[in-house]
């Protein structure tokens, strides 16, 4: 399999060393290059790439902009690209969609490692860093707060949660904590090919596209509170 990637930066330079990198890669091809996310957006449409790098200051349209438009209309996975590591812009990226956040000092191994555990479907950022940040976030007041844990009147039982089975719902809290699937493992007393499956279904019933997602899910229903897991 191909990997079709398209890389936005508005720096010239920036954008055509990232695309030269992956470009040499036998697994890679860079379908489009943008400078800008507006270009970026339109990219996506034309080529329908499996990843997309978008730079988060651009003119035009910026990367968490383009970001929301790429993950609306489209299965691209985005990773974002950025000379500024402040959590806000992690944040504003995980909410946008991304799954996964770079800098743009990257190392030439990691940039290409990057592209390859977007497309697996994993994501970036390791789950304690996840949690952590969502934490900090929520903690913030930025999200909907649940006034009960699992199974608690005024908890997240009713909605969105719903449509989870329990084992299912274990494994959400689990992803939200920070768990690897091979702690979820052995915290379950199950396979790890198990819980691969657990997280597959819980994803693809809440409509999530990444882990990423699902810690923030878990933080943001309620299921685990800020700054208490």
């Amino acid at each position: 399999m191909t990997i079709r990637v398209v890389v936005a930066d508005d720096q010239e330079l920036v954008r055509s060393g990232f695309a030269m990198i992956l470009g040499a890669q036998p697994d890679i091809e860079v379908v489009a290059e943008a400078g800008d996310g507006a270009e970026a957006v339109e990219a996506v449409r034309r080529h329908a790439p499996d990843v997309v790098l978008l730079d988060i200051r651009m003119p035009r349209m910026d990367g968490i902009e383009a970001a929301r438009a790429v993950c609306a209309e489209s299965d691209a996975k985005v990773v974002m690209l950025t000379t500024f590591d402040q959590d806000d812009y992690v944040y504003e990226a995980l909410h946008a969609g991304a799954s996964g956040f770079l800098l743009k000092d990257v190392r030439r191994d990691d940039l290409v490692h990057a592209v390859r555990v977007v497309v697996a479907g994993d994501s970036l950022l390791a789950p304690s860093v996840a949690r952590r940040l969502v934490a900090d976030f929520t903690g913030r007041g930025q999200a909907l707060e649940g006034p009960g844990g699992p199974g608690e009147p005024g908890g997240p039982d009713a909605g969105v949660l719903g449509a989870l089975t329990a084992r299912e719902r274990e494994t959400l809290v689990l992803l939200g904590r920070g768990l690897s699937n091979a702690e979820i493992a052995a915290e379950l007393v199950v396979s790890e090919h198990t819980v691969k499956t657990h997280v597959s279904n819980v994803l693809a019933k809440l409509g999530l596209r990444d882990r990423i997602q699902a810690v923030i899910c878990a933080y943001e229903t309620g299921l685990i509170a800020p700054r208490q897991s």
